[in-house]
């Protein structure tokens, strides 16, 4: 029997989240695609094939807008891995709603697209959300096991870095749990050497 359900669009509290892609150039360890199918609303987020942008925007009109407070791209994949219909979707939601968008990323971007994305995002993007994970090179590698390698930690950091240049907030994540409180404070100065603001977000989240 053909499954047909496809979840591009879902709710998270009150934010309504993109599901783009299920690409993505790690395998990282504590991956909630893993174990799990669906986030706490979501139908199923593994998708039958890559939407288009006319697929995204078909659903958008099936949601009142004016409930969300952001538009978050976010869902069982690295949101850069799908970056012409993220860039296009993106426009079309500061045109038609003028909410806050945000991307919850792995900050490996510009390794996917072989290029400099961040410029692409001034003036479309407000928030970047980066996953650090870990303060320690080695242990990121251990933890996230990217298919670029050795070079995927430095290449984080600097995409980090540079991205105050063109999107207003830049926040970098680790997971409650899963760090020494010597590593999260490690990881609160990265931050602040980076410039951008560190926090450390539930498990679920």
């Amino acid at each position: 029997m053909k499954h047909t359900a496809m979840t591009i669009l879902y709710e998270v509290h009150d934010n309504l989240y993109v599901n783009l892609t299920n690409k993505c150039p790690c395998a990282c360890t504590f991956c909630l695609r893993q174990t799990r199918e669906t986030m706490e609303e979501s139908g199923p987020l593994w998708l039958e094939h890559t939407p288009s942008l006319e697929e995204v925007i078909a659903e958008f009109q099936k949601f009142d807008m004016n409930k969300y407070q952001e538009v978050v791209f976010c869902g069982f994949g690295e949101p850069t891995e799908a970056l012409d219909v993220l860039l296009a979707t993106a426009r079309f939601i500061k045109e038609q709603f003028g909410k806050p968008i945000r991307i919850n990323t792995n900050g490996l971007g510009n390794l996917v697209n072989g290029k400099d994305i961040l410029p692409l995002f001034k003036g479309l993007i407000d928030t970047l959300s980066i996953s650090l994970n870990t303060p320690n090179a080695d242990r990121y590698h251990e933890l996230v096991r990217s298919r670029f390698g050795e070079q995927s930690f430095d290449a984080m950091l600097s995409f980090a870095r540079n991205a105050v240049n063109y999107v207003p907030e830049v926040v970098m994540t680790t997971v409650a749990t899963t760090l020494t409180s010597e590593e999260e404070e490690q990881c609160r100065k990265i931050c602040e050497e980076l410039g951008v603001r560190y926090r450390i977000r539930p498990w679920e989240d």
